[in-house]
């Protein structure tokens, strides 16, 4: 039985983020949205609406939502559905914070 091993990656300081205002950050050639939600939570998800491509990171927050700036898709910043009665879903990844810096799991 084989397990995959997810790597730990730093990725932000805590306080370089703005409470609902995405932040673009490169990992390993992707583009990833950070966003610090009103709630303290941290979410990471792929900075790529699944409609046209429009960067997550240029959207509206509202909650644990994500509206895409180009065409007002809502997507979950938790699992990365597409409300409908659109369609589609976004790659998410795990966050940690730890010693005032923010990890994602690879």
């Amino acid at each position: 039985m084989s397990t995959v091993s997810q790597q730990k990656v730093k990725i932000v300081k805590l306080e370089e983020l703005t409470p609902q205002i995405g932040k673009e950050v490169q990992v390993n050639g992707l583009s990833i949205a950070v966003f610090l939600l009103s709630n303290g939570e941290v979410k990471a998800v792929s900075n790529a609406c699944p409609h046209k491509n429009g960067p997550l990171t240029e959207g509206i927050v509202s909650g644990e939502y994500v509206f895409c700036s180009l065409h007002n898709w809502k997507i979950s910043l938790s699992t990365g559905e597409v409300q409908k009665p659109d369609d589609g879903c976004i790659q998410t990844y795990e966050t940690e914070i730890k010693d005032g810096y923010v990890y994602i799991k690879l």
